[in-house]
């Protein structure tokens, strides 16, 4: 695992939407389309708005998300509402590319098994990502993959519900899925982070984000979250 260091959450987030450039042009290339998995949280968001002004082949873009709370449309603890927010009304991607969780269904369980079909349909059998962003949390959650919940031992599919978190039940993409990933791009800003920034490091399996493959990952870290990592861990960039 990689981690680079940056000054702060802005240059990480400016830093990510070049990154997330240059791999959609690559993989447009080399396979003739780019999808990209996003999560949510305030720096993602200003990675996407800045990805808007970037050298994107957007007509081969397709964005799905990693996780998204059980809410209504528009809910400001959907994470869709702020992708709609930072991305679509900034870049020329058009709306039907983004592939958002089906939530808001009656069977959330049928919604899963629906959401893992769209996401074959458009990345393969089984589905391989080209980029999955993902952050942290400071109890070492990522994704909707949340401690002591019984969809961290999923292994045969690639859609899962959660429990309760934080007053939601939450649909999140699996460790399978996951770890197929071409590419796992981490964002990590803010001081609250460097404890779990460090346990993710060393490769912790007792936090959910510590089960994450490593060895495609790459994190892009503030030098908030990145305050007790050995100077050995990291690369001082910015």
């Amino acid at each position: 695992m990689k981690i680079e260091v940056y000054s702060n959450a802005d240059a990480v987030a400016q830093k990510a939407a070049a990154l997330v450039a240059a791999e959609a042009r690559a993989a447009v290339a080399a396979r003739g389309a780019f999808v990209m998995a996003v999560s949510g949280g305030h720096t993602p968001w200003e990675m996407l708005r800045a990805l808007a002004g970037e050298d994107v082949p957007w007509d081969d873009v397709h964005v799905v998300q990693v996780d998204e709370r059980v809410a209504p449309t528009g809910d400001p603890d959907r994470n869709l509402t702020h992708l709609h927010e930072s991305l679509v009304e900034h870049a020329p991607l058009r709306p039907e590319r983004i592939h958002a969780m089906p939530v808001e269904s009656s069977n959330l369980q049928a919604a899963c098994e629906e959401y893992a079909l769209t996401l074959r349909t458009i990345a393969g059998s089984p589905p391989v990502l080209d980029l999955i962003h993902l952050g942290l949390g400071p109890d070492g959650h990522t994704a909707s993959l949340v401690p002591g919940d019984a969809v961290l031992e999923i292994k045969d599919a690639d859609v899962a519900l959660t429990g309760l978190y934080q007053g939601r039940r939450r649909m999140t993409l699996t460790y399978p899925i996951l770890s197929r990933s071409r590419r796992i791009l981490w964002l990590v800003t803010g001081s609250e982070k460097a404890g779990m920034l460090a346990r993710l490091r060393a490769g912790d399996a007792q936090i959910p984000a510590g089960r994450v493959r490593a060895d495609h990952a790459l994190v892009l870290a503030d030098r908030a979250a990145a305050g007790r990592l050995n100077n050995d861990a990291k690369a001082e960039v910015a």
